[in-house]
């Protein structure tokens, strides 16, 4: 944000400045997605999410075109509820298991399968399907970077396919697989889902009125 805030004072960009900058966040996207498969922390993996999502922000900020911008508002916006979610998830598995470990906090399904509902919810919006507004800022950064180089979609094609890669893992590995016999876990609480839902809400109801 505070990019974009500046590029009205700032001098038309110099594409042989521009270059390095794009070409390091477009292997920084690779390169935080690769470190996320083979992440066992949970909340180390979120924040390598977020890493990785404001890198494809900032290639498209730096091509500094109106689609360009747009998208990476509309990206900047949608991985914040996204991330803020993933951590509220996070911490209501924490606060109940007291491990951050992938390991630790397998088969929770079992027990809390309204959880599990919001899990497959937010991992969804985290890989940028539709109707969220994560598919259309990716979809209009796409297009940007296609735009400006057509090879950068290979990057951009191989860096989705990472992120769904990770954010699959991290579901599988939360939810599925044998319960620990050692927790005692207390239920899930109203005001948890609540937190949830004004999450996931905006997330699903702004891409009907953008503007």
């Amino acid at each position: 944000y505070g990019v974009i805030r500046m590029m009205p004072i700032c001098p038309p960009p110099n594409d042989t400045l521009i270059y390095p900058f794009i070409i390091l966040s477009l292997w920084g996207i690779i390169m935080t997605s690769l470190i996320g498969l083979r992440q066992p922390d949970l909340k180390a993996l979120i924040a390598y999410s977020s890493v990785g999502h404001m890198a494809l922000v900032i290639t498209a900020m730096l091509v500094q075109t109106q689609w360009g911008l747009t998208g990476a508002m509309l990206l900047m916006i949608a991985h914040g509820l996204t991330s803020s979610a993933l951590f509220c998830l996070a911490n209501i598995n924490y606060e109940r298991t007291h491990s951050q470990t992938l390991l630790l906090l397998q088969g929770t399904q079992i027990i809390f399968p309204m959880m599990t509902f919001w899990w497959v919810i937010v991992s969804l919006t985290n890989m940028a399907l539709p109707p969220t507004i994560n598919f259309m800022g990716e979809l209009t950064i796409f297009m940007t970077m296609m735009n400006w180089c057509p090879l950068t979609i290979i990057i951009l094609g191989v860096g989705a396919t990472l992120t769904a890669g990770y954010t699959l893992y991290m579901l599988m590995a939360t939810q599925y697989g044998k319960l620990s016999h050692n927790l005692l876990i207390s239920p899930v609480q109203t005001r948890e889902n609540l937190l949830l839902i004004l999450h996931v809400l905006p997330l699903l109801l702004i891409i009907t009125k953008p503007n």
